[in-house]
């Protein structure tokens, strides 16, 4: 990550990716949500789904801004190693969500305060640090494979 830092370019690229991510994370939280409310998934299926929407937004941000100039791959063989990169970055999360949740929910059920929306709490707050955890895999994987010819 030094190197990263090091570099204004890279600097500048990685404030980019951070924003992708963010927008990301506002798809993923917002398609969980409302798949939560408004369907009877379960956590980590609706999970599952909210983190491929993601995937997507996230490519199609990172091709065209973070990194134009990284467009000499075929569009169809990046995606493919955008998503592989994401399919190991699904398995990094999914045992996350799923034995997550369950351990801070059961916390967060001990204080009354909590007691009418700590699965709302649990479920965002476990999401959160998945998405976390995975956007650090993502960048450095994505950047020095997925995106390596600039």
């Amino acid at each position: 990550m030094t190197s990263v830092l090091r570099s204004p370019t890279e600097r500048v690229r990685f404030l980019k990716f951070a924003t992708v991510g963010l927008i990301g994370a506002v798809v993923d939280f917002g398609v969980m949500n409302l798949l939560m409310v408004f369907s009877s998934l379960s956590f980590v299926f609706a999970g599952t789904i909210s983190f491929i929407s993601a995937v997507a937004s996230n490519f199609t941000w990172n091709r065209f801004w973070t990194y134009p100039e990284s467009r000499s791959k075929n569009m169809f063989g990046q995606l493919g190693q955008f998503a592989l990169v994401n399919a190991a970055g699904l398995l990094i999360r999914v045992p996350i969500l799923k034995f997550g949740e369950p351990m801070l929910d059961n916390q967060l059920v001990k204080f009354p305060m909590f007691s009418n929306f700590h699965q709302f709490i649990s479920h965002n707050g476990t999401l959160a640090f998945a998405v976390g955890i995975v956007m650090m895999w993502n960048f450095f994987v994505n950047r020095y494979w997925t995106y390596n010819d600039i």
